[in-house]
């Protein structure tokens, strides 16, 4: 974005609305911003004294898979920012003066020719809105721990639960009649030797 038209007298003021496309990349767990899908920008381009002030909305479409059901979803995400692009050091007469690379993550970024690039920004700040594990309601059932049956279409869900303890006399019940018979002598015989 070209900041020319600005000056650098504190006070200038730009409005900007621009309809932008994604890069790639934009994404954060089961959630992302398709790649070319528009990003819609309103924002304020606003000249202060140590560079250019950026503040204002930006919307991105976001495509998501629910974290409990797996189902797809979308949603419109609104994000506000706002930011400080500073004016490369300069000396006493104007000229731009380098001091070597700054290491801190936290500088401000850098008007360079007097254009901004913004696409860090708009990135960082949809991607930073994003969660982890969306959900696409808030009391999605999720799926069957036991088949992955999707519980929003079956409320009423269940499987049997039975007692592992009681599993060897439900063996008897579903077995053969002879394996029934042998078991049950087995049984008996077991416990005649412990007595």
């Amino acid at each position: 974005m070209d900041t020319r038209d600005l000056g650098r007298r504190a006070g200038a003021m730009k409005d900007l609305h621009l309809e932008v496309p994604a890069t790639t990349g934009w994404g954060a767990g089961l959630a992302r911003v398709p790649e070319g899908s528009d990003v819609d920008l309103d924002l304020r381009l606003e000249s202060v004294v140590e560079g250019v002030l950026v503040s204002g909305s930006i919307r991105a479409k976001v495509d998501a898979e629910c974290a409990r059901c797996l189902e797809p979803f979308t949603w419109d995400e609104d994000v506000d920012v706002q930011e400080l692009f500073v004016y490369p050091p300069q000396d006493a007469r104007g000229h731009r003066v380098d001091e070597g690379v700054d290491d801190e993550e936290d500088a401000p970024p850098v008007i360079e020719d007097d254009l901004i690039d913004l696409e860090a920004m708009v990135r960082d700040a949809v991607v930073l809105r994003l969660p982890i594990a969306p959900l696409c309601r808030e009391d999605c059932p999720g799926l069957c721990a036991e088949c992955g049956a999707l519980l929003a279409l079956d409320p009423g869900h269940r499987h049997e639960q039975q007692d592992p303890r009681w599993a060897a006399l439900g063996a008897l019940l579903a077995g053969d009649p002879q394996d029934q018979q042998d078991l049950v002598r087995d049984t008996v015989h077991d416990d005649e030797k412990d007595q």
